[in-house]
């Protein structure tokens, strides 16, 4: 029988920053099971106050209200465990940090901008828990603001995740000024059914059951209900229908179905244009939905990581089997930083998550450019890291991860470290662990030719570091020190002070 890790009790909640509207949900661990016990959205587009790339300060000040709402909630849980992701419109802003630093000091946590499969990821797991667990193989849709996520799936593992730039604000530009005509409709449908065209080769013929998820396809089906369309479920045939209807308004402000909610309004006739476009380009007949969505895919994957079941960690085997990685010499460097780690998490304020599991995993994966060139292998490995689907890794994870591989070896990569957009003390600890994993590779590389003592290990400050080896023994160890002196000399370029004593 599997250990249960999680008590009965506990609270988890987790929060949605999506290109639409921001969601959260808090559920209770109970027998293996998450009940919810209290959802909470908000309307705010964010990918509506977007300009040239650029979050407007409007659609900064709308999210961060809302963040101060949802924070009020959670006051009534305080021992709840919480993680927030941002989807589409986040990651697409150059200035997403002006919205991240705030928004992170108003919830207290750090808040994970995660890739467009990764979302598509989340979201099906999110489904698959509210599904019945047979063997027919899904595919499940979620239409966003920004992006729609487009899964092929079984059970709870998806097969085929895709995230396609079309999303129910993003496509308000083919409803200028708000007016709705058959001919901005049809430039709307078009957009949607050319961005299907790129995929749906991969998904036609391989499923039995279609599953649609979130706001836009779950106010489609209300609509159905509420005009006899439909008793559940969103047919094909009901959608011409469903057009003609819209088609009599001439403003988006105007649609007013029954069963629509006022925050649907603006956003009904993009969403239909997007959903009539998925119909008929990867053949659906019918639609089932789903009250499953990416916020409970996010509390599932946050359950699975305190169970021991870390996606992020079967996707780093994967690169490890892909790239045939040396697995013995790799496990033997990420123990001997393990070690030197466990010495300096104090004096650095490291932490265990994510400090000491980015160092385990780019420990297993530093190599892994072997597979491309021994030549600058170091910079090959950070590209493929930080230009592969990690499943599991949010987009700070993976970047910080690919830096690390990167900074193993040779000169320090002070640009792209520069570039990183990290909070400040974030950014610090990654450094301190870039210095770890190079010491770590320097010294076990050497181990079995100089054959290491037991050596002292001592941070200076926040940017220092105190290596004392026992007396006289790197005096007749000329190609240690030599190894180490130049080391010295390369991480003094990034104003790291490392002392070597002996």
């Amino acid at each position: 029988m599997k250990k249960q890790y999680t008590e009965d009790g506990a609270l988890f909640a987790a929060i949605d920053i999506g290109s639409n509207s921001f969601h959260m949900v808090i559920a209770k661990y109970y027998q293996g099971e998450l009940r919810p016990i209290a959802r909470i959205g908000d309307k705010v587009q964010l990918a509506a106050g977007m300009s040239a790339g650029m979050l407007t300060e409007d659609a900064i000040a709308r999210g961060l209200a809302c963040l101060q709402r949802l924070q009020q909630r959670l006051e009534a849980w305080p021992q709840l465990t919480l993680r927030v992701v941002a989807t589409n419109a986040v990651r697409a802003a150059k200035n997403a940090r002006d919205f991240i630093a705030p928004a992170e000091a108003i919830l207290g946590c750090s808040i994970e901008t995660i890739a467009g499969r990764e979302e598509a990821r989340l979201m099906y797991l999110g489904v698959a828990h509210s599904l019945a667990d047979d063997a027919e193989q899904r595919l499940v849709i979620d239409i966003g603001g920004g992006s729609t996520e487009v899964v092929l799936g079984q059970r709870f593992q998806s097969l085929l995740t895709e995230s396609l730039h079309m999303g129910c604000v993003s496509y308000l530009q083919y409803f200028p000024e708000g007016k709705i005509t058959r001919e901005g409709f049809q430039e709307a449908y078009n957009a949607a059914y050319r961005e299907l065209l790129k995929v749906r080769g991969q998904y036609l013929g391989r499923w039995q059951k279609c599953i649609g998820a979130s706001g836009t396809l779950l106010a489609i089906e209300q609509v159905l209900i509420q005009y006899d369309f439909s008793k559940s479920g969103i047919d094909h045939e009901n959608l011409v229908p469903l057009l003609e209807m819209l088609l009599t308004y001439e403003h988006l402000d105007e649609v007013s179905f029954q069963g629509l909610k006022e925050d649907r309004r603006q956003v009904f006739a993009s969403g239909l244009a997007i959903t009539m476009a998925l119909f008929d380009a990867l053949n659906i007949q019918r639609m089932s939905l789903s009250d499953g969505a990416l916020r409970e895919g996010v509390l599932y994957d946050q359950l699975g990581r305190g169970e021991h079941a870390d996606v992020r960690e079967h996707s780093v085997q994967a690169l490890e089997r892909r790239y045939d990685v040396d697995t013995s010499r790799a496990k033997a460097v990420e123990e001997f930083a393990l070690n030197m780690f466990d010495k300096v998490a104090a004096g650095w304020a490291l932490q265990a998550h994510p400090d000491r599991r980015l160092l385990v995993w780019a420990a297993r994966l530093h190599e892994i450019g072997l597979a491309v060139s021994h030549s600058h292998f170091h910079k090959h490995g950070e590209y493929l890291i930080r230009h592969a689907d990690l499943a599991g890794f949010s987009r700070g994870e993976q970047q910080g991860l690919a830096l690390l591989v990167r900074a193993h070896r040779r000169k320090f990569p002070a640009a792209i470290y520069a570039k990183l957009d990290w909070p400040a003390d974030s950014k610090r600890r990654l450094r301190c662990v870039a210095v770890i994993l190079r010491l770590t590779v320097l010294l076990k590389h050497l181990d079995p030719v100089e054959v290491l003592p037991q050596f002292g290990v001592e941070p200076v400050g926040d940017d220092g570091l105190r290596l004392t080896f026992p007396d006289g023994w790197l005096a007749s160890k000329p190609l240690t020190a030599a190894e180490l002196a130049q080391e010295s000399d390369s991480l003094a370029a990034i104003g790291f002070g490392l002392r070597v004593l002996s």
